[in-house]
């Protein structure tokens, strides 16, 4: 036996005349810690797991408990209900493309980034999406796959629009009518993007990031570009968290559905009014912290980050 045991009995009997096991105070807990323990297995092994499932499964093992009392036992083991984030899925070959550009431009300079004019569309809808899924899981863990939700890009009352930021601001926004094709893709660049160019000061050898859209890369877009002579970044597929507009659009949107918009026309003034204010210092952060996104995806070892 322990010394240690020894002396706890030595000072029970002391204090208490005894040494049997004292009272505990409150109410004993209805779970066992067989069953406690497999609660928090079952939450860690399937995060999306509901409350009820998980109230059903103590049931069939002749545990009756309340939602609470589970929620509490997870919650003390470091388990807590969360939205689970929506993240595209990533087969090895995208893990090894990203991986692959996140080690080639680490090293870059940071006026690098800031020539970068960096773009993307994105579907803003007139009352928002509201569509949420709760998993369990621990801090710091949101962007791991288990705990996030596969998406395809873009999703009726909405609209499309295509804009572009650099370091220094916000360019050009534009709503997008009809389908995007090809054409009207490059009608889209040419109207926008040397103008944009212009107004950020980006000079003539800046470089344009587009996301790997087939409209994007057709020969003919491509062969825009050349004769432009607009340098390309080579951009590796299902990216969006390497492309920091996009914490751009989460606030747009967060800011336009602010302004309650009753229809399409109020939606497309709102998100130009709400782009435009968008700070100077914003962009600039966002562009001054780049380099963490790069260490991210190699952390990930190409998997999905929390960006």
């Amino acid at each position: 036996m322990p010394r240690s045991t020894v002396q706890a009995i030595i000072l029970k009997w002391k204090e208490y005349q005894t040494t049997a096991n004292l009272p505990r105070p409150g109410r004993p807990s209805k779970l066992s810690a067989h069953t406690r323990r497999r609660l928090i297995r079952d939450a860690a092994n399937r995060p999306m797991i509901t409350l009820d499932e998980l109230q059903r499964s103590t049931a069939e093992v002749g545990d009756s408990v309340h939602r609470t009392t589970i929620s509490r036992i997870l919650h003390k083991s470091g388990l807590y209900g969360r939205v689970a984030r929506r993240k595209p899925f990533l087969k090895d070959i995208h893990k090894k493309c990203r991986l692959k550009f996140a080690t080639s431009h680490l090293g870059d300079t940071p006026n690098m980034w800031k020539k970068v004019l960096w773009s993307d569309e994105t579907k803003i809808e007139l009352f928002g999406n509201n569509t949420k899924r709760y998993v369990w899981r621990k801090s710091n863990t949101a962007h791991h796959p288990e705990h996030t939700i596969p998406t395809v890009k873009h999703g009726g009352g909405s609209i499309m629009v295509w804009a572009c930021f650099s370091s220094a601001g916000t360019g050009k926004m534009v709503k997008i009518d009809g389908k995007m094709d090809g054409a009207k893709y490059r009608t889209i660049l040419e109207e926008n993007l040397m103008e944009s160019a212009k107004d950020l000061r980006l000079g003539r050898r800046f470089v344009f990031q587009q996301d790997n859209d087939p409209k994007h890369k057709a020969k003919s877009t491509m062969e825009w570009f050349k004769n432009k002579h607009i340098q390309v970044l080579e951009w590796p597929s299902q990216s969006p968290d390497l492309n920091p507009i996009e914490n751009l659009w989460k606030e747009l949107k967060t800011a336009v559905h602010k302004c309650s918009p009753s229809n399409l026309n109020e939606l497309k003034l709102f998100c130009k009014e709400e782009w435009e204010k968008i700070s100077v210092s914003r962009c600039a952060k966002l562009i001054e912290t780049y380099p963490k996104r790069l260490t991210a995806v190699i952390a990930a070892k190409g998997g999905a980050t929390k960006y």
